[in-house]
């Protein structure tokens, strides 16, 4: 049995400590039949993923914002058929509070809801978590358009690519298990690197995701041959 060492954990909400996918389904089932969509196709879209994302996809000229507080609303008063997930409960009395958070698609006060709806506690850290994280949106946002000078929804560019690229270059493992946030920020400033070079001969924006992508392909190949040959006996 492998061991890990770590000063917290991390865990997905959905399909890891609960599982809400019948009130999931009913939400955007309904949603799906008062604008005209096949429900079935729908809800496998929308599973797993944020609502504003399917929302965007499938009706880009609507309101976007009060179409997705209004699937939120129905998501927080629809609680039937949210169940705990077997050794959920043990698992997390087994940790200290300000040991865990989750990492979830959805927004913090559906997250919490479905985590009382489930019976399981409200981290101290979950609740931080989701305040630092939009507090550094917040600025981000700030930032970016004061650079661009320009406000939609394409100024970031590939800054998502980016992110995940530098988490992936800092070693933090794919399918989860551990990370670093100190090689986390090494990854990102591997990253910046390469994006201004490649900004400073002119690439276009496809080639400098084709370059990142070989460099985190690679990074992520050379982690695994390394990580199964120190498992190996």
């Amino acid at each position: 049995m492998d061991m890990i060492r770590c000063s917290a954990l991390l865990f997905d909400l959905d399909g890891v400590l609960i599982d809400s996918t019948p009130a999931v389904q009913r939400v955007w089932h309904q949603w799906a039949l008062e604008h005209g969509f096949d429900p079935e196709a729908v809800v496998h879209r929308a599973h797993g993923r944020p609502s504003r994302t399917t929302i965007r996809e499938l009706l880009p000229n609507s309101d976007i914002e009060r179409e997705d507080h209004e699937v939120e609303r129905r998501e927080m008063e629809d609680l039937d058929g949210v169940v705990l997930l077997p050794g959920a409960r043990r698992l997390l009395a087994s940790l200290p509070p300000e040991g865990w958070t989750i990492a979830t698609s959805c927004t913090r006060a559906l997250a919490e809801v479905r985590l009382r709806a489930a019976g399981l506690p409200v981290a101290l850290l979950t609740t931080a978590a989701f305040a630092v994280a939009g507090f550094c949106v917040a600025v981000t946002g700030v930032l970016v358009a004061g650079f661009a000078q320009n406000v939609n929804l394409q100024v970031a560019g590939t800054y998502t690519f980016d992110a995940i690229a530098a988490i992936l270059v800092g070693g933090s493992a794919v399918t989860g298990g551990w990370g670093s946030v100190g090689r986390t920020v090494i990854g990102a400033l591997i990253i910046a690197t390469v994006t201004d070079m490649l900004l400073l001969v002119g690439a276009s924006t496809g080639m400098q995701i084709l370059v990142k992508g070989l460099i985190v392909t690679m990074v992520v190949v050379l982690l695994h041959l390394s990580r199964r040959e120190r498992r190996s006996p």
